[in-house]
């Protein structure tokens, strides 16, 4: 049962779940970027090897691994597999993937949470990988759907497939944000990303990836390697004003465009949890407590919005208010949906995305939930702050919301 209430959950206990690495691969532009020839189980494997080269930890004290993915084929469960052993883990480990979409990395994560606290295990590693290079062809939309289902007399089951720049204008009309507010955020996370990889604030979070590179992709048999270690999508020179020559990319009379969405793009990220009494049993320092997570459905045509309703359910599950949170890692789907997200919750803008968000650093769907914890960790402890939040909305109407408390 959780204690509720700010005491209560800054209080440790040998029981708690706590991280002792979270680390993620750079994300890089889709089609274009440095991991553009890059398989996602190799990036899977590279940040699970990572893991277990930071920690030092004897690969059989890991008892599962879960990993969040939303377009791999067979849901990355054979690859993901291969990467798992390749990386060093033992076959006495099992694997998994979980697919809860945008939120998939985060769902890894609270699903690890809950096998380590109701004692079914006492030690595993929760992430997420995505190749939007490889595997976006259908932009996410189901090619084999049941004709009923599409045709549906429920308008909300077919609003399922709406596309999700289509819900985001929908958030945007519905609830009076602007055009040029929209240009004004991306602007600024552009900017907030920029000046964060300019001062070193990714190097604790990122393990640079030597990976294959075909330079001219009219020679494909030309492969040479390269090393990627930074996130490629931050455009330092962006402005409103140059965000708003952009044209609308998903309605004519529209206000979302290519700058003030998220990027699509290829990363990996992985924590290492257990149980506190665990990690002192085998020597590591925790660096954050696992709390809760919180989800709640919406309606899928404005599926943006997400946030705004799971994120009241954490608080409410945990006894804390918004003042509490000294950190919010809020995925920037869309410009329009994290204003208003922002605005119906009272968020004080410089406590949310410190070093910019998905429209800066990008969006690998299934990594994007861990990808924002292992951004979330070094930042509370930059700001001396105790409790972070990480949450994000969900393709086809939903939110979640997870809280952490730093040692």
């Amino acid at each position: 049962m959780l204690r509720r209430g700010l005491a209560n959950i800054l209080d440790k206990s040998a029981s708690d779940v706590v991280f002792v690495s979270a680390l993620r691969t750079p994300v890089t532009r889709a089609y274009k970027g440095g991991f553009r020839d890059t398989y996602p189980e190799e990036l899977l494997a590279h940040i699970l090897k990572a893991t277990l080269a930071k920690t030092g930890i004897n690969p059989t004290s890991i008892e599962d691994v879960t990993i969040g993915t939303v377009l791999s084929e067979l849901g990355g469960a054979k690859a993901g597999r291969m990467a798992a052993l390749h990386a060093g883990l033992s076959p006495t480990t099992p694997f998994s993937t979980v697919n809860r979409q945008c939120a998939s990395g985060l769902q890894s994560i609270t699903a690890l949470a809950a096998a380590i606290s109701t004692g079914q295990i006492s030690c595993g590693i929760a992430g997420g990988v995505e190749s939007m290079t490889r595997n976006y062809g259908s932009r996410a939309i189901p090619v084999d759907l049941s004709p009923i289902l599409k045709d549906s007399p429920v308008q909300d089951a077919k609003d399922c497939i709406m596309p999700m720049g289509l819900t985001s204008e929908n958030v945007a009309e519905r609830y009076g944000v602007d055009r040029a507010a929209q240009d004004e955020f991306a602007a600024r996370s552009h900017q907030k990303a920029a000046a964060a990889r300019e001062a070193g604030r990714f190097k604790d979070e990122i393990v640079p990836m030597e990976t294959r590179w075909i330079a001219d992709p009219e020679k494909p048999s030309e492969v040479t390697t390269h090393v990627v270690s930074e996130d490629d999508g931050i455009r330092p020179t962006a402005t409103a004003s140059s965000l708003a020559k952009l044209k609308p990319a998903f309605k004519p009379t529209g206000s979302s465009t290519a700058g003030n969405s998220s990027q699509i793009s290829d990363g990996a990220a992985a924590t290492l949890m257990m149980r506190r009494s665990t990690a002192a049993a085998l020597g590591l320092t925790p660096i954050a407590k696992f709390v809760a997570s919180a989800v709640a459905g919406v309606k899928p045509d404005e599926m943006g919005i997400g946030p705004a309703v799971a994120i009241p359910r954490l608080l409410e599950m945990t006894g804390l208010s918004v003042g509490d949170v000294g950190v919010w890692e809020l995925n920037e789907a869309f410009a329009s949906q994290a204003l208003y997200c922002m605005r119906q919750l009272g968020l004080a803008e410089e406590r949310v995305n410190p070093n910019g968000g998905a429209i800066a650093l990008g969006h690998p769907l299934g990594a994007t939930g861990a990808r924002q914890m292992a951004t979330l960790l070094p930042e509370l402890e930059r700001r001396g702050e105790r409790v972070g939040v990480v949450s994000m909305c969900i393709g086809t109407g939903s939110g979640m919301a997870s809280l952490v408390v730093r040692e």
